[in-house]
């Protein structure tokens, strides 16, 4: 079944103690995830982190950590996404990117912001990854090939 197992990559990128997040519509309803999305076949994993960060929010970034894997199951899809989630630094933001047309807005919200917003949270992988964040469980880049 592996049209049931999809790979993707996020970003957790910290700048004056706030994250860089977007608020995208999934199923209808607006949701606030950071920047991910899914590895496209033959893709480097990094720069697909890269690659995500930057469609989703016009933010050129430097990857500088992995924080680890997180596995979800949809419960409407009964999909399996495996999370591949980074560090990364925001270098500088293009102005003039076109943004995907699934995000609503890119923000920059503080840690209890986020939490606060548990709700409206696109899956429980978005706390976790703060959390291990947060908790400086960032791993070298060099487990990487």
């Amino acid at each position: 079944m592996p049209d049931k197992i999809h790979l993707t990559v996020a970003t957790v990128v910290a700048q004056n103690d706030r994250y860089l997040m977007v608020k995208e519509f999934e199923s209808g309803k607006l949701v606030i995830n950071q920047p991910a999305g899914h590895v496209e076949p033959g893709e480097d994993i990094i720069d697909a982190a890269i690659r995500e960060t930057y469609e989703e929010t016009g933010w050129h970034v430097d990857i500088n950590g992995f924080i680890g894997v997180y596995t979800t199951i949809s419960p409407v899809t009964g999909i399996t996404y495996y999370r591949l989630a980074f560090t990364a630094e925001a270098l500088s933001l293009d102005e003039q990117a076109v943004i995907d047309t699934d995000i609503d807005e890119v923000v920059w919200l503080s840690s209890e912001n986020i939490r606060q917003n548990n709700n409206q949270l696109r899956s429980e992988l978005v706390i976790d990854c703060l959390d291990d964040y947060e908790q400086g469980k960032i791993l070298s880049l060099d487990i990487f090939r």
